[in-house]
């Protein structure tokens, strides 16, 4: 599905932008092996640019920080998932404040359901 230009231009702004979660998370996720499904970092995708995407498994994965919990975000984040699912993507969020404990095991859980959904 084809992003507005404005969307794209918003994607690659970002990926030269990584929040330092998203760059520990990016380290783990961008290597290319045998068997293991392709995940892009912020894709953008129709209105949206995706914190990172697994486009076989169809596999939409964000970070949530404190921000989403706070105003009309978590209504925004609600609008835009189901958006996503109604374009055939699933979902998943995954706080922020669960990331530095384990990296290396978020991004084996990330790929295991990647894997499961190809």
């Amino acid at each position: 599905m084809r992003a507005p230009t404005k969307i794209i231009g918003a994607a690659r702004h970002l990926r030269r932008t990584l929040s330092p979660p998203e760059a520990r998370l990016w380290s783990r996720l961008r290597e290319r092996m045998a068997g293991k499904p392709v995940v892009r970092r912020q894709h953008p995708v129709g209105p949206y640019v995706l914190d990172f995407y697994c486009p076989k498994a169809r596999l939409a994965i964000e970070l949530d920080g404190i921000s989403h919990d706070m105003g009309n975000r978590p209504q925004r984040d609600a609008l835009r998932d189901a958006w996503l699912k109604s374009h055939g993507i699933s979902v998943v969020r995954i706080p922020i404040g669960e990331l530095p404990r384990d990296v290396d095991e978020t991004a084996d859980v990330i790929v295991r359901m990647a894997i499961e959904m190809l």
